[in-house]
């Protein structure tokens, strides 16, 4: 297989991962506010709210069981969080929200794994 067909594949693989999370979340009771928004400081997979919390959401698909070490370095975190910040500022009806950071993994024959605040802003 090419780089390319490589490349596709793993897209439409976390596509479906994202697909899986947002319809988990949904289950729980939240709303999914938007998918796959992106700024030039980050990108977040999915934006969901449930009464007066916004919830940040990292999917994290894998083929199997391993790979779960570390799945989100501090790195990314904060490539999150500022996304987060940009993602507030250019909705304000969101402002006075209280804000969290979930993460969401997603597994072959596994309901979908919610970590709910799996970082804090600032950590």
């Amino acid at each position: 297989m090419n780089a390319l067909a490589t490349r596709r594949r793993a897209f439409w693989f976390g596509q479906r991962g994202e697909m899986i999370a947002a319809w988990a979340l949904r289950l729980k009771g939240y709303r999914i506010v938007a998918s796959r928004f992106k700024t030039p400081v980050g990108e977040i997979d999915l934006v969901a709210r449930r009464h007066n919390l916004l919830v940040f959401v990292e999917v994290k698909s894998r083929r199997g069981r391993g790979g779960m070490d570390r799945p989100i370095s501090h790195r990314q975190q904060q490539r999150i969080i500022r996304a987060a910040s940009a993602f507030v500022q250019q909705n304000p009806a969101f402002a006075k929200h209280d804000m969290r950071f979930d993460l969401m993994i997603i597994r072959p024959w596994r309901f979908p794994r919610h970590i709910r605040g799996a970082w804090r802003q600032g950590s």
